[in-house]
């Protein structure tokens, strides 16, 4: 998926960026504690596990990065917005 291409999907995907010159996407979320980062992160990975398609996830202290960059093609793929979707899906509006 091209840079263009890669853009208008991002629009669907609220709070995503691109990432990684355009091969991948990313967002952080942010919480009120580690406690809840972590929490966070394992809903990410029971997704991930669900849908079998895994992202790359840094946990800190009140936040969780979530990556998504589909490595066997060596940049984004459709399954990637869709899986941004699910999980920002995961935080109460």
């Amino acid at each position: 998926m091209g840079a263009e291409e890669a853009g208008r999907m991002l629009e669907k995907v609220p709070g995503w960026t691109l990432d990684e010159g355009a091969s991948g996407i990313r967002r952080e979320f942010r919480f009120r504690n580690f406690a809840e980062a972590m929490r966070f992160a394992c809903q990410v990975g029971e997704l991930a596990e669900a849908e079998g398609h895994h992202p790359d996830l840094s946990v800190g202290w009140g936040y969780c990065t979530v990556r998504f960059r589909t490595h066997a093609i060596g940049g984004l793929h459709e399954n990637d917005f869709i899986m941004a979707a699910k999980v920002g899906s995961l935080i109460p509006p």
